[in-house]
C-alpha cells in the first residue's frame, strides 16, 4: 500500500551567512495611526493603529488621481481633453488651483493642480469629467478600493473634504499609493514636482520632504481640523523603495519629522534580499517506479524578503515532501512545501515543486518498486 502522507526532511539549512544582530524596535511616532511598508515585498516594518478608520483629508486625492490614471490607461479620457469647469468645482472650499467657472482646462493641468497644488477644485472637475458627477466618481473610487484590498475605506467625495462616511486607514492608503507607483510611473513622477503654476499663480507642493531629502519623490499631504496633519511619503534608496503613512500628526513640521523617522529606520535596520532562487535544487528526493531514482525539488518563484540587517544567519528552511513519490512526475508538479523561518517566526511557506520530468521506469523497476512499496 502506498503512503502519500507528508514527511519532514530533517535537513535544516542556513540560507545565507552573516552576523546576528538584535532587531531594533521602531521609533516612537506621534500620530493617530502610521505604517511603514517595503514596496517590493509588501512587508510591514512598523505600524500602529494601521487599520483604524481615520479621516484622510487630502490623502483622498491619491485615490482620486489613481482612478483618473486608470481612465487614461484605458483611453477613456486623454491628457489633452479640455474640461469645462462647473460652478460646483469653482465654488468648492479649501485648497485650490484657482480654475475659473465656464473656462476649459486640460486634464493634464487638472491632474497637476490636484497632485502638486492639492486643489479641491481640480478634484471635483476631474471627477465630473470622468464620471459625470462627483457622487458617481466616488462609486468608482470605492470599486477600485475593493479591488485593491482596501477593506476599511469608504469614499464619498474626490477631494477629502470632511464627511462622516468618508474614511480610510494607514494600511489602505498605502495600498493605493503602491499601486500608483507600480502601475503608473509616467504619472507618479508628478508627485515629486515642487511647484506648479496655473492661471499665473505659482503654488509650492505642500510636501516639505521634497526639499529635505533627494531620495523622497512623493507623495501627498492632507489636513483638516478633524484629520490632523497627514502625509504619505515614499523614498527610493539604492534600489529599495519604502512607503510611510502618517495620519493625525500635530503640525506640518511634525508630519514631516515623523515620516523621516520611519523612512530612516526602515532603510537603516532592514534589507531586502533574495533568500531562495527559483528552479535551483534544494534537495534530491526518492522517486518510485521511475526511470531515475531521484528528482530535484525546489521553488518556482524567487523568494524575496525584507529582514533585519545582519540577521541572515538565523534564517532557516525546512522541506516537507510527500512520503512516496511515484513516477511519472511532470516538471512543476507540487511535491510538498518549504517553510522559511527567522528566530522560529515563519517568514514564508512556498510550494515545493519538481524541477524536471521523471518518466516511468522499465517493467522490472515498476514491479520491484511496487513490491517494496507494499512492504513499507
Amino acid at each position: 500500500m502506498q503512503h502519500f502522507s507528508k514527511i519532514l526532511i530533517t535537513l535544516f539549512f542556513l540560507l545565507v551567512s552573516g552576523t546576528a544582530m538584535a532587531v531594533i524596535p521602531p521609533p516612537s511616532v506621534a500620530a493617530n495611526g502610521y505604517l511603514l511598508v517595503e514596496m517590493e515585498t509588501g512587508q510591514v516594518l512598523a505600524e500602529q493603529n494601521a487599520s483604524k478608520k481615520l479621516e484622510p483629508a487630502s490623502l483622498t486625492k491619491i485615490m482620486t488621481a489613481h482612478v483618473v490614471f486608470m481612465e487614461l490607461e484605458a483611453k477613456r479620457i486623454s491628457l489633452s481633453d479640455m474640461v469645462l469647469i462647473s460652478e460646483k468645482a469653482w465654488r468648492t472650499q479649501g485648497s485650490k488651483m484657482f480654475i475659473e467657472v465656464n473656462k476649459e482646462v486640460s486634464v493634464e493641468d487638472l491632474l497637476k493642480g490636484l497632485i502638486i497644488q492639492s486643489g479641491n477644485d481640480a478634484a471635483i472637475a476631474l471627477a465630473e469629467h470622468v464620471a459625470g458627477s462627483e457622487e458617481a466618481f466616488a462609486t468608482l473610487m470605492n470599486q477600485e478600493a475593493k479591488k485593491l484590498g482596501m477593506k476599511d475605506s469608504h469614499f464619498t467625495n474626490s477631494s477629502g473634504l470632511p464627511d462622516e462616511n468618508h474614511y480610510t486607514t494607514a494600511r489602505d492608503i498605502a495600498l493605493v499609493t503602491m499601486a500608483s507607483i507600480r502601475d503608473f510611473p509616467e504619472y507618479y513622477k508628478w508627485y515629486s514636482e515642487r511647484d506648479f503654476t496655473f492661471n499665473e499663480i505659482k503654488q509650492d507642493n505642500r510636501n516639505t520632504l521634497l526639499w529635505q531629502d533627494a531620495t523622497i519623490d512623493g507623495v501627498k499631504t492632507g489636513h483638516t481640523e478633524a484629520a490632523g496633519y497627514c502625509l504619505v511619503s515614499s523614498a527610493l534608496r539604492d534600489g529599495r523603495r519604502l512607503v510611510s503613512v502618517i495620519m493625525g500628526a500635530q503640525s506640518t513640521s511634525a508630519r514631516a519629522t515623523e515620516s523621516r523617522k520611519l523612512l530612516n529606520y526602515g532603510f537603516r535596520f532592514y534589507v531586502t534580499k533574495k533568500l531562495l532562487s527559483a528552479n535551483k535544487p534544494l534537495q534530491k528526493v526518492k522517486v518510485w517506479k521511475g526511470a531515475t531514482e531521484t528528482i530535484d525539488v525546489g521553488i518556482a518563484k524567487d523568494l524575496v524578503q525584507t529582514i533585519p540587517h545582519d540577521s541572515t544567519d538565523k534564517i532557516k528552511a525546512s522541506l516537507t515532501v510527500d512520503a512516496s513519490l511515484v513516477a511519472p512526475i511532470s516538471k512543476g508538479t507540487r511535491l510538498g512545501s518549504v517553510k522559511v523561518t527567522l528566530d522560529d517566526k515563519t517568514l514564508a511557506t512556498l510550494p515545493l515543486v519538481a524541477l524536471s520530468d521523471v518518466e516511468s521506469g522499465s517493467i522490472f523497476v515498476v514491479i520491484k518498486d511496487s513490491v517494496l512499496l507494499m512492504l513499507q
